[in-house]
Parts: structure tokens; C-alpha cells; sequence
């Protein structure tokens, strides 16, 4: 009878059943057998320098392919290391598989190497956390994994696999193989609820849809182009729901942003929330007191959460779009738009003059809008950082779904994860350009992974806005103790391209406006993963920055 080590049959059910051909993972001898069962079965392994890149890199992978992004550590350290990822994805809302080591069965409670009560400590952030006794029943193991990441709210979970398990062999025939787990039950709400949402969108006078990264998750895109184009809404979409319409739409307020948000909100008297939670990035739903509220999401926990709604649709976003479509009558709501742009547009008028204006030293909202206009709306583009994410969030644009994540701007507010994002961009859409725009504190954070994109070969561009300090809590220190309290917080010109150029990339020093677009243009050119690392005006400060400040005051 042929056999199989279960370190190959994890492999094997990766491959041949859940259509995995990339894994994110650092070695260690725990895991050993899965690596060899990889290789086995031929699926690509992307090799990090450090495990919280590895968890991050399969939630972004996640995100760019529409399925779970899978990474392998091995245990203690291993394990630990990648908890930052995956707390990252589990307040993100993000389906991923973590596959780990631990100590071997036979050795537990004998002090055995790493050994440490695992499941436990990882439970408070993942929707489902398992360990497999047995090879024989990996597959289905495996199975529960992925059933459990796409189900329902996504998110990530965990499988220990202890060497003793991976190690052995047992016999193919003695093996039941279940389907794929990454099927998806999508529910939709009932034709009350449907019909109470229509009527309140047909009798608003001043609505506004803010869309989430439930938008992302569902696959709506024509679903949500028909309501919004039918009833004239005006609309706003965050996070991973960016780009399911173009930033450039009629109708979206991206070209006023937050700025565009925050004006419309205190004023709309609908407000039509779709695949998106009232936190506090919301201002916890409390911005719109005078508004309706109708609000789909598929966890029914979340329709009245922070903010009662007037009507609430629970389900799968798509399929709540499809069934209220036929109910909504056409408006023109133009006025209502425009009415909008020229109340918040004044707002903004110094942030479109330094986009047109050189300056000396660099204004990073100029920056912005030179890697723009190089790159244009086509281009994948990935945000990292505090201050940062301000400006490029609202001077990017995009024409695609996930064409700009600020995956520092999630729940947890995790910084260092845009090298690991604009990797896994990059791997899922190899033609594409893909372009990260970072501070320079958080690209410390995962600079080592530059050695991970030279050794497979992923030409990303990183360029740092490097206003050589943690600008957001400098300028923080500044309004709370004055200037001459600042501490902690400056790092001083750091020579990060010089450090890429030795990992094998390709690195470029920027101090002046004329030198940004043909050090981009070399960079793209080199066919390298490339660092353009820029002295921007380290004076300069975000509106982000002073809500963040005020958030944390003592009421």
C-alpha cells in the first residue's frame, strides 16, 4: 500500500484540494516535513526573514487573490513572532491560515524544547484555533481550518501540527479526503427589511454611502455601481472596499477624502452603511445624529452596534445589493454633490497648491502627487505609516479594486506592514506596478524583508517619506509639552536605500523636488526592488495627527 509522511499529506491537500501554489513561511525544524512536502507537491515558498511578515504577507494575499493567504511557522518564537500579523488580519477582518510546530506530543509537560500552551495564547485572536493528533485526519483538520477563515465575518485561524504528526507515515487508502473548505454560504436578507431600506433611500433628500471592506470581501462591484448610479448617491468607500468603484467616479467624494467625509456626514440625512463597522475610525457612528441609518452587514451583532439603524439587512453585501436594486428609483441627486464639493473644497486649498508647488525642502503632500502623476491610477499602491497614510490616502488615486491599502490604518494601527503588503501585491499581480508609499520609522520595522524580495525576484518600489523622525508622535509631543520636550521620537537621516542597495536592490537618495520623478523612473527601470527615500519637511504635520492627539485626551 503506498504511505505518506503527514508532512506531505498537509502539502498535498494544500495543493490538490484548496488550490494553495504559495505559502509564506520561515523554517525551523518543527515544521521541517512540510517544507520537504512542499517541495514534494510544488508549491512555492516565500521564505521571510522574520514570521510577523510571513502573517502579514498571507493576509495581504488574502486580500489581492480573494482566497486564504496561508503561512507556516514553527514553534516557540516562531510561533510567537507572527502573533503581531495575526492579530493585524483578525481586527481586519482578514480570512488566513497560520500553520504552525510546537513540541512533540510525546514530550509534553517534560520541559521539551518551545514547548508552550499555544492554542490558548492565540485564541483571543482568531475565529477558530485546532490541533491535529493524528496524520490521518489532517485533511480534515485542514478542512476546518478554511471553512472556518471564509465563514460567515472572515478572519484568520490556526492549526498546530505537532512532529510527531508530521513525521510519521500512514497509509493513503486509510485517508478521507474532504472538498475544499474555502466554499462560501452567503445569506441574504429577508424581502421586509429590503423593501424598508428602498423606501427610505428613495425618500432621502441628502444621502451618502459609506462603503467597507465588506465591499471587498463580496464581490459587489456591479451590484453597488447600480445603486449608487441609480439613486444618485454620493458615496465614500474605505479601507479594502477602495477602489470597487473608480476614486474618480462622478459621485465619489475622494477627491476631498476625509475632509470630503467628515463634511458630509453631519449633514446627510441618510446614511447607507454597507460591509463597514462604526469604530472609531467612524467616530463610533456618532457623527450623524440627524441621520437614517440603513446598514447591511453580515454579522447581525454589528447592525445596531455603537449606532442604532432604522433599517438593518443582514447578509453577503452582493446579494443584498442585488435583491434591493429593483426596488430603488432613479434620482438626480447632483445638487445635493455639488453642494458638498463647495463647502468642503475651500478646505483643501492649500493642500491642492503645495500639490502643483515645488518646494524646498520637500512638502510631502507634493511627494504624493509626483509618485501620482508617475505612476498613475493603474498602479497597486500600498500605505505604511502615521502621517503618511494622510497624505497618500488623500492624494492617490485608483481606478480598481484594491488599487490603494493603507494597511497601517486597520483597527490595530500596525505599522511595518506595508513592505510585507506590497510583496504579496506584487506575487498576485506580477505585471502590475506595485508602489509603496512609507514613513520612515515603519519602514525599519520590515526593512530585512528587501532581502526576501531579491531572493525571489519582486520588483516592488518603496519610497519613504522620510521626515526623519516617528513624525506622528513627535508632533504629537509638540502640541501636549511643548518643543523642547520632544524625545523618543527622532530618528535623523537614515541612508535606508544604501541598506536595500546591499540587500541587492536598487536604492536611490532624493533631497530635491526635480529628483523625485527620474529617480522613480530609475527605479521602475532597474528591475530591482527599489527604495526612493526622500528628505521631506520635517516641520509638516496631518489633520490625522491632531484627531489622534485629541482622541487620547481625558474627557
Amino acid at each position: 500500500m503506498a504511505e505518506i509522511f503527514g508532512g506531505h499529506l498537509v502539502a498535498k491537500y494544500l495543493k490538490q484540494t484548496e488550490g494553495v501554489d504559495t505559502v509564506f513561511a520561515l523554517s525551523g525544524g518543527h515544521i521541517d516535513r512540510i517544507f520537504d512536502g512542499m517541495l514534494e507537491y510544488g508549491i512555492r515558498i516565500i521564505d521571510v526573514r522574520h514570521e510577523q511578515a510571513a502573517a502579514m504577507m498571507a493576509q495581504a494575499f488574502s486580500i489581492y487573490t480573494g482566497r486564504p493567504g496561508v503561512c507556516l511557522v514553527t514553534a516557540g518564537p516562531g510561533f510567537t513572532n507572527a502573533l503581531t500579523g495575526v492579530a493585524n488580519a483578525y481586527l481586519d477582518n482578514i480570512p488566513m491560515v497560520l500553520l504552525s510546530g510546537t513540541a512533540p506530543i510525546r514530550d509534553w509537560d517534560k520541559g521539551a524544547l518551545q514547548e508552550m500552551n499555544q492554542a490558548d495564547m492565540i485564541k483571543p485572536i482568531t475565529k477558530w484555533a485546532g490541533r491535529c493528533h493524528d496524520p490521518k485526519r489532517i485533511p480534515e483538520y485542514l478542512n476546518l481550518a478554511f471553512r472556518q477563515a471564509v465563514s460567515g465575518r472572515p478572519g484568520p485561524v490556526f492549526l498546530e501540527l505537532p512532529p510527531d504528526v508530521l513525521n510519521v507515515k500512514v497509509e493513503l487508502n486509510q485517508i478521507a479526503v474532504p472538498a475544499s473548505g474555502c466554499r462560501r454560504f452567503s445569506l441574504r436578507p429577508d424581502l421586509d427589511s429590503i423593501k424598508d431600506a428602498a423606501a427610505a433611500i428613495n425618500a432621502a433628500e441628502r444621502p451618502l454611502l459609506i462603503g467597507g471592506s465588506g465591499v471587498g470581501y463580496s464581490a459587489c462591484d456591479g451590484e453597488l455601481k447600480q445603486l449608487i448610479e441609480t439613486a444618485g448617491l454620493p458615496f465614500l468607500l474605505l479601507n479594502n472596499g477602495r477602489g470597487a468603484l473608480p476614486d474618480e467616479h462622478p459621485l465619489s467624494l475622494w477627491d476631498g477624502g476625509n475632509v470630503a467625509m467628515l463634511t458630509a456626514m453631519p449633514m446627510a440625512d441618510l446614511i447607507v452603511a454597507v460591509g463597514i463597522r462604526y469604530n472609531w475610525l467612524l467616530m463610533f457612528g456618532q457623527t450623524f445624529p440627524q441621520a437614517k441609518v440603513v446598514r447591511i452587514d453580515i454579522d447581525p451583532t454589528e447592525i445596531d452596534r455603537n449606532r442604532c439603524s432604522d433599517v438593518g439587512l443582514v447578509g453577503d453585501a452582493g446579494l443584498a445589493l442585488k435583491e434591493l436594486n429593483p426596488f430603488i428609483t432613479r434620482r438626480d441627486r447632483t445638487a445635493w454633490r455639488n453642494q458638498l464639493r463647495d463647502l468642503y473644497m475651500p478646505m483643501l486649498a492649500d493642500d491642492v497648491k503645495q500639490r502643483e508647488q515645488a518646494s524646498a525642502p520637500i512638502h510631502p503632500v507634493r511627494l504624493i502627487e509626483q509618485i501620482r502623476k508617475f505612476a498613475g491610477s493603474e498602479a497597486f499602491y500600498v500605505i505604511d505609516g502615521g502621517d503618511t497614510s494622510y497624505f497618500a490616502l488623500m492624494g492617490l488615486k485608483t481606478s480598481h479594486k484594491y488599487g490603494i491599502i493603507a494597511s497601517s490604518s486597520g483597527l490595530l494601527g500596525c505599522l511595518g506592514t506595508g513592505i510585507p503588503f506590497a510583496l504579496a501585491a506584487k506575487l498576485a499581480f506580477p505585471d502590475r506596478r506595485v508602489v509603496l508609499v512609507c514613513g520612515d520609522g515603519s519602514f525599519g520595522l520590515n526593512g530585512m524583508e528587501f532581502d526576501t524580495a531579491a531572493r525571489h525576484c519582486i520588483p516592488i518600489t518603496c519610497v519613504i517619506n522620510n521626515d526623519q523622525a516617528w513624525g506622528m508622535i513627535k508632533h504629537g509631543q509638540e502640541m501636549n509639552y511643548g518643543g523642547e520636550r520632544v524625545c523618543g521620537s527622532n530618528l535623523g537621516v537614515v541612508h535606508y536605500e544604501k541598506m536595500v542597495e546591499g540587500l541587492g536592490g536598487h536604492g536611490e537618495f532624493v533631497t530635491e523636488d526635480t529628483e523625485i520623478v527620474p529617480a522613480l523612473k530609475r527605479a521602475f527601470e532597474s528591475g530591482k526592488p527599489a527604495c526612493v527615500n526622500v528628505i521631506t519637511d520635517p516641520t509638516v504635520t496631518s489633520p490625522a495627527t491632531m484627531l489622534f492627539v485629541e482622541s487620547l485626551k481625558a474627557s
